[in-house]
């Protein structure tokens, strides 16, 4: 093959390879386009981000009827919707505890829980642990050890106990440190609160006969 017929090739190429990368290019945007309708398919109406459904939630024993996205967190809906904003938003992301409430009397983080998934369910929140004027033992607890400094997070810290409690596991004070865990005081009063928690613990265990 002569130098000539080298260059000639190695031209060829180079157009081809441009070829198919600007054809390529040209296949990938059109992929992109939207897809228009024809004369004979008239263009669909644009849709929304969900429209409001009719929800009832058992809140603290008391039935609300709500409208409400499908896509509504139930902290959103307690905070937005009932007022009650006991239940905190810190992290959003399920990962700080200061939103956790009790749904049939386990712990979840309302954050990351949809509204509509808790219908037909009961849902407790930090105003409903007391007895109208009576607080809740760990309330009680709380108070007397100094187990909060700022606050923000002593609402998901009593409803995320008052859980672990009902559950029967809190056994020793590491058991209860690791089921507190999910639950973070950035004051650092872990040590009272793990007081305070084992103190609670500790009466209901001695009321028993």
């Amino acid at each position: 093959m002569s130098p000539d017929q080298d260059i000639d090739s190695a031209a060829d190429r180079r157009e081809f390879m441009e070829g198919v990368a600007v054809g390529g290019i040209g296949v990938a945007f059109a992929a992109a386009l939207p897809i228009t309708a024809t004369a004979d398919e008239p263009v669909p109406p644009a849709r929304g981000p969900g429209q409001p459904v009719p929800v009832k939630l058992n809140v603290n024993g008391t039935d609300h009827d709500l409208k409400l996205e499908p896509r509504v967190t139930l902290l959103d809906a307690l905070r937005e919707g009932l007022h009650l904003t006991g239940s905190k938003k810190g992290c959003d992301h399920g990962q700080c505890g200061a939103c956790t409430v009790l749904v049939d009397g386990r712990r979840v983080n309302s954050c990351l829980t949809l509204a509509v998934a808790t219908v037909g369910r009961k849902v407790q929140t930090v105003e409903g642990l007391a007895d109208g004027d009576v607080l809740h033992p760990l309330q009680l607890a709380f108070i007397k050890h100094d187990a909060f400094q700022c606050g923000y997070c002593t609402p998901g810290q009593l409803c995320s106990a008052a859980g672990l409690l009902k559950e029967g596991r809190a056994k020793s004070d590491d058991e209860i440190r690791e089921e507190m865990s999910g639950n973070i005081c950035r004051c650092g009063a872990y040590p009272n609160i793990l007081v305070a928690v084992r103190e609670v613990r500790q009466g209901a265990l001695k009321e028993k006969p």
